[in-house]
């Protein structure tokens, strides 16, 4: 469980580039559809790609492709759960497909799909 919080925020905006004042910009954002600011959906995407790098498939995991469908805003201050899931294995080709999900308060916010390069027995 991750929680967005202000200096993820503003990190994240930082390190990409991305200033979107509906991100940064209470007063902005306060007149957009969502009300608020909101986090960027890439960085609720990149939590995903933390549980890739760290538990499933796990370290020397290398993304492939991944689809990505942002259902609702990431506000400040929420707990984003990343899930992800094992759909298919390709031994011979050291590939894993999975299903990949963001979740805020029991709701979906982001979903996708993930295919990941797994290390071999050598890569180690």
């Amino acid at each position: 469980m991750q929680v967005v919080d202000e200096a993820r925020i503003a990190a994240f905006a930082e390190t990409t580039g991305d200033e979107n004042p509906v991100h940064l910009d209470a007063n902005y954002a306060a007149n957009t559809r969502f009300g608020a600011r909101i986090a960027h959906g890439m960085l609720g995407a990149g939590f995903i790609s933390a549980v890739v790098g760290t538990v499933l498939p796990g370290p020397g995991s290398i993304y492939i492709g991944q689809s990505l469908r942002f259902r609702r805003p990431i506000y400040i201050g929420d707990e984003v759960e990343a899930r992800v899931e094992i759909i298919s294995i390709d031994c011979d080709r050291s590939r894993v497909v999975l299903s990949t999900r963001c979740i805020v308060k029991g709701k979906t916010v982001i979903d996708g799909e993930a295919e990941i390069l797994v290390p071999g027995r050598d890569d180690s």
